[in-house]
Formats: structure tokens, C-alpha cells, sequence
């Protein structure tokens, strides 16, 4: 890892969170961010928000153009754009992708649906505007546990106790640890870590919207502040994906930001298309 990047984890390590937009003021000093944020993420240290920069028709999408218009399970707009995809046999950018009854932020979607359905390849890049970047799990632990300094660096004070607290705070948020057995002599104590399930989690959203009086609308910034320690954001995004997958709940977006504070609008999780999921439903 050279010093750069060095640096700019250690200025996450200073945000909420550490959770910060791409373009704050702490990363005035960096050149090339870009290709910053490009390295760390593909060591999988840092993630950011992205947008789709080129797509390309895969074969089972063509095989879907080539069904009978009525049995093509999809909506006129879906069709127009993956005829207009189908046209080109390269990658193509989507502000290329021109359909008049479909705008840029329908498209993304529409492509992403593609791209999960195996119709197109989907190559991403950083998102343009508003963009966000933030610590992951792996990044976490790599901090934490795996990360050796060497050589010589001109590293601020700063940015090493932006290290230091991120250190002292990891020690200080271990999960519980509670004797499941007595130990008789001669033997030792059985040991169980402590981490919420998800069925644990769903009680807590349950919970949570019984407590706050949310009707079946939580924030997920309720959850995060109850869960986060022991849990890390990521093992709760991921959570709660499992959960929504299961059909246990559903997850939505923030119509009217201005109700909330940017601190709970920055604890959404970022979609690729756009905006975050910030409400939980339980179905």
C-alpha cells in the first residue's frame, strides 16, 4: 500500500461511520481519487457508490429478442432498450442508449434489472455526482488486525490518531463473551461469542417500531444506533438484505431528505441506481 492510500484510509478512519462523501474537503489534497478509490476497492478496503459506465447485449438476451413479441416478458420500455442495446456489439455507454419514453434514471434501473437477470454485462465506475465511499468490512479488519507499517512515510498526527482511536475503539466494542457450561477442575470454559441473529434482528426492528411508534416505516438509523456495535454497518446491510431476500421485510428510499438530518440520511444503504434504502417494512 503506498502512502496515498495509506492516507486516505486513515482519513475514513476519522468520518462517522467511517463513511464520508468523495467529494469532502479531506480529500482536497488528493490527486487522482479515483484511482485511489479503483485500487483500495478491488483489495475490497474501501467500497463506493458507483454508476453503470458501459454495458453489452450477452447472448441469453439476444435469445430473449428472438421470442415471439408476445411471449417476451417484458414492459415496452424494457424491450425498446434492449433492442437498442442488441444493435451494437460492443460496450456501449447508456448515455448512448437513447429511448424518448424512457429517462436516465428509469434506464439505470432497467439495466440494472438486465444485468441481474444475466441479459447484459455491466461495467461500473464511481458515480459522478454525490458520490460516497466508506470503509468495509474487510477494510476493517485489515486495519484492525492484518495492516503492518514499513519504511518511512510523512504521515500527520492527525491521521495517526484518527488510527489510535479507531484501535482503542475496536478494543473497547469485542463482542461479550458469557460462560455457556461450569467448567469442572482441570477443564476450561466453554466460550460463546455474542452476535445477533437475524431472527434476533427482525425482533429488533420489531421492537424498535413498537417503541418509536414508526408504523411499520423504522429508519433505519434507529437500527444502526442499536446495533452497531456489535455489529459493523456492513455485517447489518448484509443482514438485512437476507432478510428483505426472505420476504420478512422490505426496504425503500428517502422521498423527502429534508425530514432528516444528513448524518441519518448518510446511514442509507447506497444503490447503484441512485439514492438509498432508508426505511424498513416488516411484511
Amino acid at each position: 500500500m503506498d502512502t496515498n492510500e495509506l492516507k486516505f484510509l486513515l482519513k475514513l478512519l476519522g468520518c462517522a461511520n467511517y463513511r464520508s462523501s468523495l467529494s469532502a474537503n479531506i480529500f482536497n489534497s488528493f490527486k487522482g481519487k479515483d484511482k485511489i478509490c479503483k485500487s483500495l476497492g478491488d483489495r475490497e478496503l474501501i467500497s463506493f457508490s458507483r454508476e453503470i459506465a458501459s454495458v453489452k447485449i450477452l447472448p441469453p438476451g439476444r435469445a430473449l429478442l428472438k421470442t415471439d413479441v408476445g411471449e417476451i416478458p417484458l414492459t415496452p420500455n424494457e424491450l425498446k432498450l434492449l433492442e437498442h442495446i442488441s444493435k451494437d456489439s460492443g460496450k456501449i455507454p447508456p448515455s448512448k442508449i437513447s429511448v424518448k419514453s424512457v429517462k436516465s434514471e428509469e434506464r439505470d434501473t432497467i439495466l440494472q434489472g438486465f444485468h441481474e437477470k444475466g441479459l447484459i454485462e455491466v461495467e461500473t465506475k464511481i458515480k459522478r455526482t454525490k458520490a460516497e465511499v466508506w470503509l468495509t468490512e474487510r477494510g476493517i479488519e485489515y486495519l484492525k488486525d492484518d495492516y503492518s507499517p514499513k519504511g518511512a512515510a510523512n504521515i500527520s498526527l492527525d491521521l495517526l490518531n484518527n488510527y489510535v482511536r479507531f484501535l482503542r475503539k475496536s478494543l473497547h466494542t469485542q463482542p461479550d463473551r458469557v460462560t455457556t457450561t461450569a467448567p469442572t477442575k482441570g477443564e476450561s470454559s466453554a466460550v460463546t461469542i455474542i452476535n445477533p441473529t437475524d431472527e434476533e434482528i427482525l425482533r429488533t426492528i420489531q421492537k424498535l417500531d413498537r417503541e418509536l411508534n414508526t408504523n411499520n416505516y423504522l429508519p433505519i438509523f434507529h437500527l444502526r444506533q442499536k446495533l452497531q456495535p456489535p455489529l459493523s454497518r456492513d455485517e447489518l446491510d448484509k443482514a438485512l438484505y437476507r432478510l428483505e431476500e426472505s420476504d420478512q421485510i422490505e426496504m425503500s428510499s428517502l422521498a423527502e431528505p429534508g425530514d432528516y438530518t444528513s448524518e441519518q440520511i448518510d446511514t442509507g444503504i447506497p444503490q447503484i441506481s441512485g439514492g438509498s434504502l432508508f426505511f424498513i417494512t416488516l411484511n
